[in-house]
């Protein structure tokens, strides 16, 4: 197999501009309405929930490489990091490590990427590792560095990146590359397109020993900052883990050509499709301070306890919808009291009721909030 960086045309990635055209107006226009709803929860809102999309896509893009984070002590963490907690608990270096990048990421996405950068990233990243002969710098071990699955005696090759001696120079001309194609460079490229070929030309250098899908999504996330001038919360691990058969497959078709229209296709959409996550649960957010707000006062302590569970599962949902008997599990209480609680709450317009008999199911009332926000990008006045 002949690689796409063995190739004459390496790394002078062909594409066809215009083909992003209508996804990269896309993106500038719903970030804009994601800015504007978020800027509609007050701060502490605001805080917590960047919090918490910094965590969730922090675990997931550990779970893509199939390592499992703990929730909470990386939250514990982040609190740390960004100066709102003081939490006297022990955190494992690997989840202390992941958030010291992913803060870094947040807070410096405009400072351009240079070597020193990556090399402090790889270190917080590698944490606690002691597997591992090269932390915070780029590989030096004389075997290949190959991508593989399968049985040991009959593997299965993916990708094979080029060899430690030619890491230095490949990734010289990687950070040139990304300099020039800055918002302020001598060659901008826009945003999606920058991104996509950032992601797949620093994977295929696979500079690091470990490590080294998780730094590539870092560096997509900060060009993606950068072209949209403010940290974008855009929950891209989130979405490639939910997909991430998808994700490998178009990296391996990718690896072996440097015509990449179907790779920033498939990254484009990708990009998209965690934008309109991200902004499905800043429009859940405001949804729910409007729905306690007129609410205030009104429910009883069964009814407060339902509803704070619901909000807790987040903008997809309670799993198969509520129904009476998991109000009755919640709640702790008798099935005459789940239906007047129940019909209490549909009639102050909190749930919306589906179904008949015992198909019959709840959802939170959102809908007034969601579709205000989603038409202005301001939420409800």
């Amino acid at each position: 197999m002949v690689w796409n960086w063995q190739q004459s045309d390496w790394p002078d990635f062909a594409y066809d501009s215009a083909r992003l055209a209508a996804m990269e107006s896309r993106l500038l226009h719903e970030s804009g309405l994601l800015f504007g709803a978020f800027a509609h929860l007050d701060d502490a809102e605001q805080r917590a929930l960047t919090v918490d999309l910094i965590g969730d896509e922090a675990l997931m893009t550990a779970r893509i490489e199939g390592e499992f984070l703990d929730r909470d002590s990386l939250q514990s963490s982040l609190l740390r990091e960004f100066g709102l907690a003081e939490d006297p608990r022990r955190v494992a270096p690997a989840e202390a490590g992941m958030a010291e990048l992913m803060v870094d990421l947040y807070r410096h996405f405009q400072i351009p990427l240079t070597h020193e950068m990556l090399w402090v990233w790889h270190r917080m990243l590698m944490a606690g590792r002691r597997d591992l002969r090269d932390v915070g710098r780029y590989r030096t071990l004389e075997e290949p560095m190959q991508v593989v699955s399968g049985a040991v005696y009959a593997p299965r090759v993916h990708f094979e990146a080029p060899p430690a001696r030619r890491v230095p120079g490949e990734m010289d001309h990687f950070v040139a590359w990304l300099q020039l194609s800055a918002p302020t460079g001598e060659h901008p490229l826009p945003t999606l397109t920058r991104a996509g070929i950032a992601h797949l030309y620093f994977v295929t250098i696979h500079p690091f020993e470990d490590g080294n899908g998780r730094i590539a999504r870092a560096i997509a996330e900060k060009v993606l900052a950068q072209g949209l001038g403010q940290p974008t919360l855009i929950a891209l691990s989130h979405t490639i883990e939910r997909h991430k058969k998808a994700y490998y497959s178009a990296l391996e078709r990718a690896n072996k050509v440097n015509r990449i229209d179907d790779w920033l296709d498939y990254f484009a959409d990708t990009v998209l499709h965690a934008l309109d996550y991200t902004r499905a649960r800043v429009v859940f957010l405001i949804g729910k301070a409007k729905l306690y707000d007129r609410l205030r006062g009104r429910l009883n302590a069964r009814q407060e306890k339902v509803l704070a569970r619901l909000f807790r599962a987040g903008p997809e949902g309670f799993v198969g919808g509520l129904s009476a008997e998991n109000y009755i599990a919640i709640a702790r209480t008798s099935r005459a009291t789940a239906t007047r609680d129940l019909q209490d709450l549909v009639a102050k317009g909190a749930l919306v009721r589906t179904g008949e008999r015992k198909h019959t199911r709840y959802t939170l009332n959102l809908a007034k909030a969601a579709t205000q926000v989603l038409i202005d990008g301001k939420g409800m006045a």
